[in-house]
């Protein structure tokens, strides 16, 4: 990773009630042990804890590499809150439904999203998101 890892004794980014060390931090820490997030839902929630403190390294990695960039820039936005809306996985295909809050340039802004993953050798990847339009159908 190229930030340091952060306090473990402080609150999750991701709000799931946990520390940081009970809840992302072993698998952003455990990733090149072979320590990877063991659901779809605690995949998005490190992914989303890894765009507040920055992990570039461990976005990429947890990316499918049939949609990943080649590279990845954060916007210079602060990340407020996560709100799982559902989480499922059948098989070794999951979605996660979420609303991110977030403050760009002083403005708040949400992010909805549903996101699709993947299990491959027993490791769960990021593959896309849809954005549901404000009716519920997927933006075009």
């Amino acid at each position: 990773m190229r930030n340091k890892v952060p306090d473990t004794h402080t609150a999750c980014p991701c709000g799931s009630g946990l520390t940081y060390a009970q809840c992302c931090g072993p698998w952003h820490s455990g990733l090149a042990q072979g320590q990877h997030a063991p659901t779809p839902e605690a995949l998005m929630r490190s992914r989303y804890s890894a765009y507040v403190k920055g992990f570039i390294d461990y976005l990429l990695a947890t990316w499918h590499p049939s949609t990943a960039p080649g590279e990845l820039e954060l916007p210079p936005v602060k990340w407020l809150e996560l709100d799982i809306r559902h989480a499922e996985a059948t098989g070794d295909a999951g979605v996660v439904e979420f609303v991110a809050r977030l403050r760009d340039a002083g403005r708040g802004a949400r992010l909805h999203e549903i996101s699709r993953f993947v299990r491959e050798d027993g490791r769960w990847l990021y593959i896309d998101g849809t954005h549901p339009g404000k009716d519920g159908t997927p933006d075009t």
